[in-house]
């Protein structure tokens, strides 16, 4: 059941929880950020509003008329707030509904550029539910992956607006519509972030906030990259009687063998590979665009061909080239009558962690305990994949994970808690007015 009490109820739950934490931190925020902290409180009903709102738009990547209406939903309260907006296209090729810009300019503090997406990974078709109240939390497409952190966008915002604190300021917002399948060529698709992030100073991301083992919320420094990489082998084709004695162990065993020589010798901090498809046998098809193979092969014959191809994450490029290096050494080992190559490709660079973000992270760690909200830890970078601001953290110190907090995205399962909502729009304000003066 979904109607107003609801909101207030679970509004109100929120403020006087909040209260003494605040006050007993009081102390410690300027008066115009007791009064930012204060409106996002007040505001919480119509938060929840604009959050059920987005959930129930079908916004799958692929429904591009779903994503241009979440859009039209955000540009609006940006709109509201002061800010220029307009709806960026891409290319039919692309095809791919294209992304939301928000801006406005100022000559005071430094210049942000926030990051949201307005996909999700449930299309049209999907059966999950849209917005579904299951006690004291909420289940919907995108509920948490992302539109709870693009809500804790606007009610920042909205905060700061209420008490003047964005008059002079340059912020740029860009909620992209293909986040969860970026668009190719990423050139095109990531082009007009790109050159947001070379006119910003900071960017900041509100994928999902995780907390840690003592309740408190996290922030992303760095995140591996999403890479992929082919294999392709040829043995000598004849009778299966043959193999071993003939010099020829077939393409079928040579693929075991540089696989499983990958996982004994490659694996190493901050880094995966996974094998996602195999083919083999004596006549092979693999259409890499859907994903899909075929294979006709006879157990009297030796194998004549091979193909893997996987995905490999890592966190620097340093990392990359020797990770590089080492599996093509191993691919170079043929077994006799065999023949391989392995090829690589990038697709998300990696976020690495630098001293800069870690110094916005102590910042912003800095705003939750002064609003009482506890301190902000940094995730392990290895446990976070691919996400936007890795398109922008090689321009400028970076920050991700400020969004509200859920768990099962991606799944029929995926939930929020609505109360953190209201923790990462506090932390965000004070963030923002922080470096924004």
């Amino acid at each position: 059941m979904t109607c107003l009490h609801k909101y207030v109820h679970t509004a109100c739950a929120l403020a006087c929880a909040g209260a003494f934490a605040l006050s007993a931190h009081a102390q410690t925020l300027s008066s115009t950020e007791q009064r930012i902290a204060a409106e996002v409180k007040a505001h919480a009903p119509e938060a929840l509003k604009l959050l059920e709102q987005a959930v129930n738009i079908n916004s799958g990547t692929m429904n591009h008329a779903g994503v241009r209406q979440t859009g039209q939903l955000f540009m609006r309260e940006f709109a509201a707030l002061g800010f220029e907006t307009r709806w960026l296209d891409l290319p039919a090729e692309v095809n791919r509904a294209g992304h939301l810009l928000a801006t406005r300019a100022g000559t005071q503090g430094k210049r942000l550029l926030l990051l949201g997406h307005l996909d999700t990974v449930f299309e049209k078709d999907s059966p999950v539910q849209k917005w579904e109240w299951r006690g004291k939390r909420v289940r919907g497409q995108g509920v948490n992956d992302m539109k709870g952190g693009d809500v804790v966008v606007v009610e920042a915002l909205r905060a700061l607006h209420k008490v003047g604190a964005l008059d002079n300021t340059t912020i740029t917002i860009m909620f992209t519509g293909d986040e969860e399948e970026a668009g190719n060529p990423k050139s095109i698709s990531r082009r007009d972030m790109i050159e947001a992030a070379k006119r910003s100073d900071i960017a900041l991301s509100f994928e999902g906030t995780v907390t840690d083992k003592d309740g408190h919320a996290t922030g992303t420094i760095g995140r591996r990259s999403s890479s992929m990489w082919d294999l392709h082998v040829t043995g000598r084709q004849g009778h299966s009687s043959g193999i071993f004695r003939n010099a020829s162990y077939g393409a079928i065993f040579e693929a075991a063998r540089i696989l499983d020589t990958f996982r004994r010798e490659v694996p190493e901090a901050d880094l995966s590979f996974n094998p996602g498809l195999i083919v083999g046998g004596t006549e092979t098809t693999f259409d890499e665009a859907n994903a899909r193979a075929t294979a006709f092969g006879k157990t009297n014959v030796i194998a004549n061909t091979a193909t893997v191809a996987g995905d490999l994450r890592y966190l620097t490029y340093e990392q990359r080239d020797r990770v590089h290096a080492k599996m093509k050494a191993i691919v170079a080992q043929h077994l006799p009558g065999t023949d391989a190559t392995i090829t690589f490709r990038d697709s998300y660079p990696p976020m690495e962690p630098t001293e800069g973000n870690h110094r916005l992270l102590a910042v912003y760690s800095q705003a939750s305990q002064d609003a009482g909200l506890g301190p902000v830890t940094a995730v392990p970078p290895g446990q976070r994949g691919a996400g936007d601001i890795q398109f922008v953290a090689p321009y400028v110190d970076s920050l991700d994970g400020l969004g509200a907090s859920g768990g099962g995205a991606h799944s029929p399962n995926e939930e929020l808690d609505p109360a953190s909502i209201g923790r990462a729009a506090t932390r965000t304000a004070i963030l923002i007015y922080r470096l924004t003066r």
